[in-house]
């Protein structure tokens, strides 16, 4: 059975209790559960992963790379992750960037991402329901 690679960074374990003025009332169980409904419907599975450490993170990237597509969420690591960078752009599939916050509506330190370059897209500021379109996007872009 084909997978689908969900990585969350630092600090996105406690997602539903931090700050959900800014991040939301989602928990990272309930956007797994979410994502998985998604693929689903391809036969997909999710292997799902959030670490706070950006090696544990690399590990993760580095043992998976017979995923179909991965959704990225670095958190932090975005701005100075250069590590995770480079293990992506070992990555042989797509993978899409989410960020649940519009990050360029915040702080201009926010404002660059070392991934994104490599991502086939990014999805900003759309809460919990951008890892579903990153799902969708990974369903349109994989054969």
């Amino acid at each position: 059975m084909s997978a689908v690679l969900l990585l969350n960074g630092p600090n996105l374990g406690i997602l539903g209790r931090r700050e959900p003025e800014i991040y939301g009332f989602d928990t990272l169980a309930d956007i797994e559960a979410a994502v998985t409904a998604t693929v689903s419907e391809r036969g997909w599975k999710v292997i799902a992963a959030q670490h706070e450490s950006e090696g544990e993170l690399i590990g993760v990237v580095q043992r998976n790379y017979d995923t179909v597509g991965a959704i990225v969420n670095p958190g932090a690591l975005m701005i100075a992750g250069w590590s995770l960078r480079d293990a992506l752009a070992s990555y042989p599939s797509p993978f899409i960037e989410v960020h649940l916050s519009n990050v360029w509506a915040r702080e201009a330190f926010r404002h660059e991402s070392v991934l994104a370059p490599l991502a086939s897209g990014v999805i900003v500021g759309l809460g919990a329901f951008g890892y579903q379109l990153a799902a969708r996007a990974l369903l349109h872009r994989v054969p």
